[in-house]
């Protein structure tokens, strides 16, 4: 699942659910916990992010790879800061470090390619987070950071 999970980025609802139920299976196999058991408590214990915080995890080290010129050209070719756009230099936008989500036509198939999916899992990440100076220290202050937002609410 962490190999390729970027590539689930966009998918239903119900895909979702699907690969969920084989992370907390694979959860209650180590815990030996029965079926009846609740699974938040294993998962956090395991320190495991739930499935689309998994997706934007990847996503988001594959968009800092980019950004530091560590990943394959042909995608960081692809990724566009918002500073590096000529005609937003004035605006405040360019002082950020958000990145440029290129316009699609089809909200199905355009949406979930990787230029548009991971300048929006970028866009989304609080700023001390994306200004890591490291990718060992960025991996780290995101995995907290989605934990913390996966687990806040239940």
């Amino acid at each position: 699942m962490d190999y390729c999970s970027s590539v689930f980025s966009g998918i239903s609802g119900q895909l979702l659910q699907r690969l969920q139920s084989v992370f907390n299976a694979a959860a209650r196999l180590v815990f030996s916990a029965r079926k009846s058991e609740h699974i938040t408590p294993l998962l956090r214990e395991l320190h495991w992010l739930k499935v689309p915080e998994i997706i934007q995890f990847r996503l988001c080290v594959l968009a800092y790879r980019c950004l530091a010129s560590t990943a394959p050209s042909y995608l960081a070719e692809i990724l566009h800061s918002t500073a590096d756009i000529g005609f937003r230099l004035r605006l405040r936008s360019a002082s950020t470090s958000t990145l440029v989500i290129p316009f699609t036509r089809h909200t199905t198939l355009g949406d979930r390619a990787f230029p548009v999916s991971a300048a929006r899992a970028w866009n989304a990440l609080p700023s001390s987070v994306r200004s890591a100076p490291s990718l060992l220290q960025f991996r780290r202050d995101l995995k907290t950071a989605l934990f913390q937002a996966s687990y806040s609410s239940s």
